[in-house]
């Protein structure tokens, strides 16, 4: 699915990102763990092909992303649901309509879809904002505004940046109910996080490997997680 081989990032002169290795295998679950600033969010665009590596790896549904053109980058970017920290929208689009975007730019009807984005709606708690403006909207609805559309088109891996982070701890629950249960449809799900009441609360429901990045390096977090 996706794949990182001795994958190094550097930005202006110093070295972010440090020999760093890791296979999404279909079906996994991970979460990436790790201080402010420690890169988990470079290291989340690696994975999408949003940056390139300075040096390594990195491969897309087993292609070398450096030997991909831009048309075959957005063709594998379709099998990835991203989530991003900063959710942006188009803020003249309905919630509704906002959502079901990528359906649109990918060509499909989305009125024929019209059932499984009302229920998507429903599942992240936000039928009463289907008409909203993104305005309008609170932090937390626009990180669940933003989930829905990234599982919209149900994409083979959905990525997450912190995507709890402005929601209170019932709904967190709710959004991570969305995700194991995409998991258990087979789905492959990595999950950027600070909250570790969070990632013990999914060890309940869902065998996940948790992954902490520390001194620029990928590691895997102690049990005590």
């Amino acid at each position: 699915m996706i794949e990182l081989e001795n994958v190094a990032y550097s930005y202006g002169g110093g070295e972010l990102l440090a020999d760093m290795s890791l296979k999404l295998s279909p079906g996994t679950f991970h979460f990436l763990t790790g201080p402010s600033g420690a890169g988990k969010t470079t290291f989340m665009r690696l994975c999408y092909g949003a940056l390139l590596p300075t040096s390594g790896h990195v491969r897309l549904f087993d292609r070398d992303v450096r030997q991909m053109d831009r048309d075959a980058v957005a063709r594998a970017r379709r099998r990835i649901g991203v989530v991003h920290q900063d959710c942006q929208f188009l803020d003249h689009l309905s919630v509704a309509e906002n959502i079901a975007l990528p359906l649109t730019v990918s060509g499909q009807d989305a009125s024929a879809q019209d059932a499984n984005l009302k229920e998507l709606m429903a599942w992240v708690g936000l039928t009463h904002r289907a008409d909203a403006l993104p305005p309008e909207l609170s932090g937390g609805e626009r990180q669940r505004a933003a989930l829905a559309r990234a599982v919209i088109m149900s994409p083979d891996v959905v990525l997450a940046d912190e995507p709890t982070g402005n929601v209170d701890w019932e709904m967190s629950q709710r959004l991570l109910r969305l995700l194991v249960e995409l998991n258990r449809m087979g789905k492959t799900i990595m999950i950027a996080t600070h909250d570790l009441a969070l990632i013990r609360a999914a060890k309940q429901h869902v065998q996940a490997r948790v992954l902490r990045i520390a001194n620029r390096r990928l590691q895997l977090a102690g049990a005590d997680l």
